[in-house]
């Protein structure tokens, strides 16, 4: 096979242990947030039949669709997203509970350019509440944006909101209408941060036929602030009166600090209803949002039959792990395993395996060295795991019912009663600055 063969296709990545282990500890970290907020787990299938996907994100969305015929010369697609395919999931179980809440975790695929932190192939984790018309279901996916990224550890960062309310009819005043112009203008607007902001206007007025005066005044509005809003639309404006009752309660939730209106954020696909969600990290000017969303209330109605509102979170894990390596959070590991028990061969099996299994049922992950190597090498393949503790026992400590307990940072090592191994394991690993597992 040829060298070039063996790559990946572009934007698309082979993920090796080094990245694979914070990863899934970060994606744990998350399903956790979620489960305290009461979300439930939900997985659905990767591929769909294309009239579920198709017509749900808008044109530039339906072209970012792989999609192909089957050996069954089925139409079908790979999902896009994981909203669609829940409506599709509401729609075939009404037997389902509302108002809903779930999680997912899953990948998601995208034939798209690829980009710094933007990948074809990538994971996505939403937060969904169905059934539920009340801002205070907005409110509650703002905090779970705040405790996921709090949980991270991630710093400074800016939850940005905005209304599609709002915006529809800031487009009626600048005498944009029709479903088609609307989502037209909508998707130029969410290329704002990817391309300046005369582009823009620019884009509206070439590819919109907006006059080059409401253009220019729209602009400025939209990235004028909340007060440019008010000047322009009725104190009684629906979508006026959705963001300013958020805010408040975001206020009363202790989250107001980290909440930011930008009336420019679009949110480019076309079944956004009410509020829209962008999240940046302060610190990485320029990266892009890791997680975004909106409340979606007519594509349940679309897709499954049912007339129910909803609101979500989608984040990008691809793209926030992407970011949490630049910010210095990523510590690699190439093994899941704090501790190895090293291995003297058949002479010393029984007390090697019972070691492991203690280690084990105590809650600590243990590795076991597959062979007679030499200690010397087992001490460097530990090393190169990232492994901080290594378990011996020799014909001699096996005679007399004990372990040396060796930290490879140091070179400590002591003679402990097998009894007591997985006690002075988690000992050693607090000392050494690794996390252990008490055990009992």
């Amino acid at each position: 096979m040829k060298k070039e063969d063996l790559q990946p296709l572009k934007g698309f990545r082979d993920e090796l242990p080094a990245e694979r282990i914070p990863k899934q500890a970060m994606l744990g970290t998350i399903a956790r947030v979620f489960e305290s907020y009461g979300f439930a787990p939900l997985d659905s299938p990767a591929l769909e039949r294309a009239s579920v996907l198709v017509g749900k994100y808008g044109e530039e969305g339906d072209r970012l669709l792989y999609r192909f015929r089957d050996h069954g010369d089925r139409d079908v697609a790979l999902r896009y997203d994981l909203t669609v395919p829940l409506a599709r999931v509401i729609g075939s179980h009404p037997e389902l509970t509302m108002p809903f809440k779930r999680y997912q975790i899953g990948k998601v695929w995208r034939a798209e350019r690829p980009a710094r932190g933007r990948f074809r192939e990538f994971m996505q984790c939403d937060v969904d509440i169905l059934g539920a018309g009340s801002l205070l279901a907005d409110c509650e996916c703002l905090q779970v944006i705040c405790s996921v990224l709090e949980a991270l550890g991630v710093g400074a960062f800016r939850v940005e909101v905005n209304n599609r309310k709002l915006l529809n009819a800031l487009l009626a005043h600048f005498a944009i209408s029709g479903r088609d112009r609307v989502h037209a203008s909508l998707r130029i607007l969410d290329k704002l941060g990817k391309i300046p902001a005369e582009d823009v206007r620019d884009l509206l007025v070439s590819e919109v036929r907006w006059t080059p005066e409401n253009a220019a005044g729209f602009m400025d509005c939209v990235t004028g602030g909340l007060g440019e809003a008010k000047a322009r639309l009725p104190a009684d404006d629906p979508g006026l009166a959705e963001l300013e009752q958020l805010l408040e309660l975001a206020e009363l939730a202790g989250i107001r600090e980290r909440v930011h209106v930008n009336l420019s954020i679009a949110r480019g696909l076309d079944y956004y209803t009410g509020t829209i969600y962008e999240t940046f990290l302060t610190e990485l000017p320029g990266f892009g949002s890791v997680m975004s969303g909106g409340r979606y209330d007519d594509l349940l109605k679309h897709i499954a039959g049912r007339d129910l509102p909803a609101i979500g979170v989608s984040l990008g894990i691809s793209r926030l792990f992407a970011g949490l390596h630049e910010l210095g959070l990523v510590a690699p590991a190439a093994s899941p395993a704090r501790v190895m028990v090293a291995s003297y061969g058949a002479e010393t099996a029984r007390e090697t395996l019972a070691c492991a299994k203690a280690l084990r049922d105590a809650g600590l992950p243990t590795d076991s060295f597959p062979g007679d190597a030499k200690l010397g090498k087992q001490f460097k393949h530990a090393h190169r795991l990232g492994v901080d503790v290594v378990c011996i026992i020799g014909p001699e400590e096996a005679e007399q019912g004990l372990v040396r307990v060796k930290v490879l940072s140091s070179g400590d090592q002591r003679d402990v009663p097998a009894a007591g191994i997985a006690d002075e394991v988690n000992r050693a690993l607090e000392k050494s600055g690794a996390t252990g597992i008490e055990s009992g």
